[in-house]
């Protein structure tokens, strides 16, 4: 199996959703390689805060559809969360490289490939936690690098406050002008719902400064009428 190629991109930049989450299990490090080493201009993923106050890659709330064991993200120690195993695409566990990473793991290995790390936010974070993730991706040299996405408004807001050129994205489902004009009056972006994507909405946006993402497509026929529409970006678990 490999990526789905994507024949006409304009000027549309291409995100691997959780690493290339198509070919590898999601949020490993085995897919954050897989990424790396492909056209990708950026590698999504989510982080978490540990019941010990440290940072985990990981999706959901709770680890058991990916994990061996199934634990509560936010209520576990994060030695406990790193000692889980994940399973590979096949079902299977044993695999030394499927683990929980951490935020180190995974900034390290967009900046060694030499890619965008498009950082989603999990659940509200407190301003010195968010000040927290920006100091440590900013110890490793990616901060101008790294897009901070999140449902939570004030996660983004705290971000700005902590780091005043950082680039933003508001995740929703969402195309009202209103959702636009808001976060245009904050100067951020928009990752959106890609069935919620019309052209009209590519065009107000744009006329207000504001860059568009579109989750998670899967489809060439989607990805090529969202190219056609002028989306900035495209969240993707496989195509390429």
């Amino acid at each position: 199996m490999n990526t789905v190629k994507i024949q006409q991109k304009g000027n549309t930049k291409i995100i691997a959703h959780r690493g290339v989450s198509g070919l590898e299990t999601e949020n490993s490090l085995a897919a954050f390689v897989a990424a790396g080493n492909r056209s990708y201009f950026g590698i999504e993923t989510d982080i978490h805060l540990t019941a010990d106050g440290k940072f985990i890659v990981h999706h959901d709330d709770r680890t058991g559809r990916v994990a061996d064991k199934d634990l509560p993200i936010e209520k576990s120690n994060y030695a406990d969360l790193r000692a889980l195993s994940l399973k590979d695409h096949g079902g299977n566990f044993g695999r030394c490289d499927m683990k929980l990473p951490n935020l180190t793991e995974y900034i390290e290995t967009c900046k060694h490939y030499e890619k965008k790390a498009i950082l989603e936010i999990k659940n509200p974070f407190g301003k010195a936690d968010i000040e927290r993730v920006c100091d440590e991706i900013k110890r490793l040299g990616w901060l101008e690098n790294t897009v901070f996405i999140s449902f939570d408004f004030q996660n983004l807001i705290f971000v700005r406050e902590c780091f005043a050129n950082a680039s933003v994205q508001f995740l929703c489902e969402d195309n009202s002008t209103k959702i636009v004009d808001k976060v245009a009056a904050c100067k951020m972006d928009i990752d959106i719902y890609f069935p919620c994507v019309t052209p009209e909405f590519v065009r107000y946006a744009h006329e207000r400064g504001v860059k568009v993402n579109c989750w998670t497509v899967n489809e060439p026929a989607d990805a090529d009428r969202l190219i056609e529409y002028g989306v900035d970006f495209i969240t993707t678990n496989i195509l390429e």
